[in-house]
């Protein structure tokens, strides 16, 4: 595989998802600190958090009108966003102000997120390479250094403020790198006479295995220090690596994937990550010390690696060309319905049962992938 081009061909989308990864991976990181700015349990800060999904998905359905009328600006304007957004929590001291700067960081990222996977889709189809794992292993390695970044900086006494805004430069300068000359993402307006139904079962399906892989993988990287730190003793430093943890080895199974994704049946990773992937999770609930929750969170990240990329390029590739925007649009709004929703639902959980039995859930949402893995392969454009 020559990887040059595939970079060159890829590095628009791969600067955006990077800096989705640096934001999320560094609120992950500092959510500790940031729930105790607030001075709220996990309950009420999950309650704090439902309004981000809310912006998400507004944003979302209006990404398609959006990414039409910027043109080749759509995507840099939406990730350049992103990443100033995110200063907003760190400045939020009082606790209504904190759903309002997290509505603002929902809704620049649900405008990202469309328009960086239509951008993907439209690449792999248009020059027929394989993107997905390579530029969502970018959000990986993005996550990862966020976390890593922000656990140097919490063991240092940095205060929530400096942290994001820290973050929300360094995420803003990167975004830039979403700039290209021909980087029009064409397909996203819905033709005249053609209905929403057109669409069919594939992006819904697709969607459907998005959303868990999402709830899933961003509940554990959101909750997991809090885990360490909290249930099991650990220190900032210590809570830090467990989202770190679970972003680098998706990261590199991401790109080992991006050598194995034309050779191994789509179906068979998507059932095989999930059964690996509630294993770790299950690991993850049921540690004693951090070294263990670590393990478990492993496992997860070689487990849920490939999910989501293999369910978004199987939506783009099974889709009409003359849709096939329109249906990643739509897998990637129902499968974020996962990326949102997973971190409120896990903190009411925990509040009510623990951590523990939050990872249990996620367990349990992995498995019904079992299910819709076969539906998915019976599907036709």
């Amino acid at each position: 595989m020559r990887f040059s081009p595939t970079l060159n061909a890829a590095r628009a989308p791969l600067a955006a998802f990077a800096a989705m990864g640096i934001v999320w991976g560094s609120f992950a990181a500092e959510l500790p600190d940031l729930k105790q700015m607030l001075g709220v349990d996990e309950a009420r800060l999950g309650l704090l958090l439902l309004l981000t999904p809310v912006a998400a998905v507004t944003s979302m359905l209006l990404a398609p009108m959006i990414g039409h009328a910027l043109g080749r600006m759509a995507l840099p304007f939406a990730a350049v966003m992103m990443g100033l957004v995110f200063a907003l929590p760190g400045q939020a001291s009082a606790v209504w102000l904190f759903p309002l700067a997290m509505m603002c960081c929902g809704a620049a990222t649900g405008l990202t997120d469309v328009l960086m996977n239509a951008r993907v889709a439209a690449l792999e189809n248009e020059r027929g390479l394989h993107l997905m794992n390579l530029t969502h292993a970018a959000y990986s390695f993005g996550y990862a250094a966020g976390a890593i970044s922000v656990g140097a900086m919490r063991s240092a006494g940095w205060g929530p403020d400096w942290v994001m805004g820290t973050v929300a430069l360094v995420a803003a300068l990167v975004a830039f790198g979403t700039l290209e000359k021909d980087g029009a993402i064409h397909g996203l307006q819905r033709p005249k006479g053609v209905g929403a139904a057109h669409l069919g079962w594939i992006p819904v399906i697709g969607g459907g295995i998005i959303l868990i892989a999402f709830l899933t993988e961003n509940a554990a990287e959101n909750w997991s220090a809090l885990h360490i730190e909290q249930t099991l003793g650990g220190s900032p430093a210590e809570g830090a690596m467990g989202p770190a943890a679970i972003a680098l080895t998706m990261g590199f199974a991401r790109l080992a994937g991006q050598g194995v994704a034309g050779r191994i049946g789509e179906y068979r990773l998507l059932a095989g990550g999930a059964m690996v992937a509630s294993v770790g999770a299950l690991t993850a609930a049921a540690a004693v010390s951090p070294a263990m929750a670590y393990a478990g969170f492993i496992v997860m990240g070689i487990g849920a690696a490939l999910i989501s990329p293999t369910a978004f390029s199987l939506v783009g590739r099974l889709a009409r060309p003359e849709a096939r925007a329109r249906a990643v649009a739509r897998a990637t709004l129902l499968g974020y319905f996962g990326y949102f929703f997973g971190p409120p639902i896990v903190g009411i959980i925990a509040g009510a049962f623990g951590l523990r039995y939050a990872f249990v859930f996620a367990a349990a949402m992995l498995l019904v992938i079992l299910i819709l893995a076969p539906l998915m392969a019976r599907q036709r454009a």
